[in-house]
């Protein structure tokens, strides 16, 4: 319970930024929660990070439903956003899934370069290339004249 209490929100927020859908994110959630309660050798603490599981489950499940067609929009009653906040939540689900999985993970939850390329199980040095390039594609499609620093772990 603790386990879940301490990751349920971040795991959360990670499905619904790569998803856009809260429908999505609540399945991917509890998916996420339950494969860590049925797996006997599914999380190895001497492979890393029970974070960085968590998250490469979700991911896992997350491309598995981003893989089937899309079910019917969500109705359910969205907070009041700003427009630019609007913007950025659109030009991030448009970018392709390598880059925007990287830019939540990194960017949004605040991960590591070293636990997102454990998380995507990529090298470090393909998640700093495909953020560079994500930061460079959100900033054209939103018309910012450079993207932002790259921010040091």
């Amino acid at each position: 319970m603790t386990i879940y209490r301490a990751h349920q929100a971040p795991v959360y927020r990670f499905a619904l930024r790569m998803s856009g859908s809260p429908a999505t994110a609540e399945d991917v959630t509890q998916e996420v929660f339950l494969a860590l309660l049925g797996e006997r050798d599914g999380y190895d603490e001497g492979r890393g990070a029970l974070r960085s599981y968590l998250y490469g489950v979700a991911r896992n499940q997350v491309c598995k439903r981003l893989e089937r067609p899309p079910p019917p929009a969500d109705r359910e009653a969205r907070p009041a956003a700003s427009e630019d906040v609007a913007a950025v939540r659109e030009a991030v689900q448009a970018l392709p899934l390598a880059f925007r999985e990287v830019v939540v993970l990194c960017e949004l939850e605040g991960l590591s370069y070293e636990e997102a390329a454990a998380v995507c199980a990529v090298p470090v040095g393909t998640i700093r290339s495909r953020l560079h390039r994500a930061r460079a594609q959100l900033a054209e499609s939103l018309g910012a004249a450079t993207p932002a620093p790259e921010r040091r772990p």
